[in-house]
């Protein structure tokens, strides 16, 4: 049906339909900005008190200085407060932007809050709220946010590892963590310290565990699943082949669990979402319009921050990494 010309009404030759009238069509990028201030607030709140955390056992040196609390840590929680909100925005944004220069109806980014002592949030979402026209626009919106995030967290890292310095590993303890060393964390050491000698490791400051947190949730991001921001690319460069690589991932993530226990929430949400939504990648409007060249070495790309960013044992008890 064609609307009439602006200015028309609904009797005039213009719309000759007598006594119909158009419904107005919704605005696009409508937003509950109270909702968004107040969940950024809480978050930058939550991520604060963990990043004193943090600050606090940076300047104990895994427990030898003795320390007491003070005010300071919060002001110095912002090391990883604001460090990983800038990564989860930037990623966020990266999408939100996209959206907006495709006009694909999206909400502004969502930062979620949570009682974790390690990380202070899980992390931000936005919702799109409606279906994506083309294999192109779904995925430059999809990789758009990866590339965003990882963009900030690469600067992030080195500074972090220059705030940071070289110490005796800890003994075994059981109030102790291991991180997992993605490629990037490994890469990053080396080039600010070199060979780390035998019985040292680093004793690393908060902005570094805001960087690695934003690197794994870069890697979980590209995992080729479902509608996650992995399954959007794989999904726009594979099409039908989406589908067996994002029950390939679920399959992988459980036996996973039996590698590390750190991947049980992920692999739990992997499995909800499966049930929830099905493998099948919502179709787009458009599925035959080739992506080209340019766009497939993006993709290649994307594979590349996978890789880089991943890490098969995200985090373990300090005592079974020193007792194995």
């Amino acid at each position: 049906m064609v609307l009439p010309p602006r200015g028309a009404s609904a009797g005039s030759d213009a719309f000759p339909f007598q006594g119909f009238v158009p419904r107005p069509t919704p605005r696009k990028f409508q937003h509950r900005w109270l909702r968004h201030v107040v969940l950024l607030l809480l978050t930058l709140g939550s991520t604060t008190l963990a990043g004193a955390c943090h600050y606090a056992a940076f300047i104990s040196d895994f427990e030898r200085n003795p320390i007491s609390p003070e005010w300071s840590w919060l002001w110095n929680g912002f090391w990883y407060s604001g460090t990983l909100l800038l990564i989860l925005g930037a990623h966020e944004m990266g999408h939100y932007l996209l959206c907006r220069r495709y006009s694909v109806d999206a909400t502004l980014p969502y930062f979620i809050p949570a009682p974790l002592p390690l990380t202070g949030t899980v992390g931000a979402v936005i919702r799109i709220r409606e279906p994506f026209p083309t294999r192109t626009v779904l995925f430059d919106i999809g990789v758009a946010g990866p590339i965003a995030g990882f963009a900030v967290l690469l600067p992030a890292l080195f500074a972090g590892m220059l705030l940071s310095r070289i110490t005796l590993a800890p003994d075994a303890s059981d109030n102790l963590i291991s991180l997992g060393e993605p490629l990037l964390f490994q890469w990053a050491a080396a080039i600010t310290f070199g060979a780390v000698p035998q019985g040292h490791t680093i004793n690393m400051h908060p902005m570094v565990f805001a960087a690695w947190f934003g690197m794994l949730a870069t890697a979980l991001n590209l995992l080729p699943f479902g509608q996650l921001d992995g399954g959007h690319i794989t999904y726009a460069t594979l099409g039908r082949w989406a589908t067996p690589l994002s029950l390939l991932t679920v399959l992988s993530a459980i036996g996973m669990t039996f590698v590390s226990t750190s991947w049980m929430f992920m692999t739990l949400m992997l499995v909800v979402m499966l049930a929830l939504f099905g493998p099948r990648h919502p179709r787009v409007l458009d599925e035959y319009e080739p992506l080209g060249r340019g766009r497939v070495l993006i993709a290649v790309f994307a594979l590349v921050m996978l890789i880089v960013c991943f890490t098969p044992v995200p985090i373990e008890p300090y005592d079974l990494i020193r007792n194995r």
